[in-house]
C-alpha cells in the first residue's frame, strides 16, 4: 500500500505535464493554426501535408500537379515568387486538379505533368480537401499544430541568395556518373508489361474536363512533359501513354514545350532525375513560362 502511495505523485506530475503540454498547443494553435502546416498522422502524411499548407496559404500564381516525376522539381528550386508544387509522390495529378476545382480561388496558372496519367485519383484525399470536409477533429489540431511548429524551427527555408548560389554551383558541376542500368532495366521491364490504356484513356478524358472548368473560371492551364531517359520514353506503356494524351490535346496553346539540354540529364532510375537534372529542367519551365505568360523570375 505504502508503494502505492509513494507512486503517486510521479503520477500526478506526468499528469501535469500531459495537461501543460495540451494547454501550450491548444494556444499554439490559436495563435499560430491558421499559418502553419498541420502534419497529418495517417499513412498518406506527405500528400496532407503538402494539401494541407496549400489550402491555408494565399493562393499562388503558379501551382504544378503531378506524378513523383514532378514531385522531383523542388519548390525551392524555382525562383517564381509565388510557387507551389501539389505534386503528389505515388499519386495523379488528376486528385490535385479535382481539389483545385473545388476550391473558391484559382491559382493564375497552372502546370499539368502528364507523363504518369494510368494511376486512380486518390478519392479520399479530394473528399478530405474539398469544399466542409476539409474540417478536422478538434482534438487533433493542437497536437498537429505543435508537429508543425517544430518542423518548421527545425527545416528553416534556406536564405534565397544562398540558396540561389547554391543551385548555380551545383549546375556548374559535370553530370552524374551514377550507373543506373539495374534500375533502368527494372523500370523497362515493368513499363513494357501490362496494360494501362483504360485508366490513361479516363484520366485524360477528367483532365479535359476539369482544364475547361478551371479555364472558364479565369485560371490558364499548361500540359507539360518531363523528360525520361531514352530507353522509358520508348517503352510500351509511356508510347501508348503519351499517344493518347497528344490526341485528346493536339491544340499546342494547351502545351507549354520546355527544352532542357537531354544530354546535362541524369535519371535515378531513368524516370525520376537526380537533383542536378531537376534544376535543369525548372530552369528550362521557368524560361518557357516566361516566353510563354510574361512571368518572369525577378518580378
Amino acid at each position: 500500500m505504502m508503494a502505492q502511495m509513494s507512486g503517486l505523485p510521479w503520477l500526478i506530475r506526468c499528469a501535469a505535464a500531459a495537461v501543460a503540454l495540451l494547454l501550450v498547443c491548444g494556444l499554439a494553435t490559436a495563435r499560430f493554426g491558421s499559418a502553419l502546416e498541420q502534419p497529418s498522422v495517417t499513412t498518406r502524411d506527405g500528400s496532407r501535408i503538402t494539401l494541407n499548407r496549400y489550402l491555408r496559404e494565399p493562393v499562388p500564381d503558379v501551382v504544378l500537379v503531378g506524378s513523383s516525376v514532378a514531385w522531383r522539381l523542388k519548390e525551392e528550386y524555382f525562383s517564381l515568387p509565388r510557387f507551389r508544387n501539389l505534386a503528389l509522390a505515388g499519386g495523379s495529378p488528376v486528385t490535385v486538379l479535382e481539389i483545385l476545382a473545388k476550391q473558391p480561388s484559382l491559382p493564375k496558372i497552372i502546370l499539368i505533368e502528364t507523363n504518369v496519367l494510368s494511376r486512380e485519383p486518390d478519392s479520399e484525399l479530394i473528399g478530405q480537401f474539398s469544399g466542409s470536409a476539409r474540417a478536422e477533429a478538434p482534438f487533433l489540431r493542437p497536437v498537429r499544430t505543435a508537429v508543425a511548429a517544430y518542423e518548421r524551427w527545425n527545416h528553416a527555408p534556406p536564405n534565397p541568395a544562398q540558396a540561389r548560389a547554391e543551385q548555380d554551383r551545383l549546375l556548374k558541376e559535370p553530370p552524374s556518373t551514377f550507373d543506373n542500368k539495374a534500375y533502368l532495366d527494372l523500370a523497362l521491364r515493368q513499363m513494357n508489361e501490362g496494360e494501362a490504356t483504360g485508366p490513361v484513356r479516363v484520366n485524360v478524358a477528367r483532365t479535359r474536363e476539369l482544364i475547361d472548368d478551371v479555364q472558364r473560371r479565369g485560371s490558364r492551364a499548361f500540359l507539360i512533359e518531363i523528360p525520361f531517359e531514352a530507353g522509358i520514353e520508348d517503352s510500351r506503356l509511356v508510347a501508348m501513354s503519351k499517344a493518347i494524351v497528344h490526341a485528346a490535346f493536339p491544340d499546342q496553346s494547351l502545351w507549354l514545350p520546355i527544352n532542357p539540354p537531354r544530354g546535362q540529364l541524369r535519371w535515378a532510375d531513368g524516370v525520376h532525375l537526380d537533383e542536378r537534372s531537376a534544376l535543369i529542367v525548372v530552369r528550362a519551365i521557368e524560361s518557357a513560362l516566361a516566353e510563354r505568360d510574361g512571368l518572369r523570375r525577378d518580378k
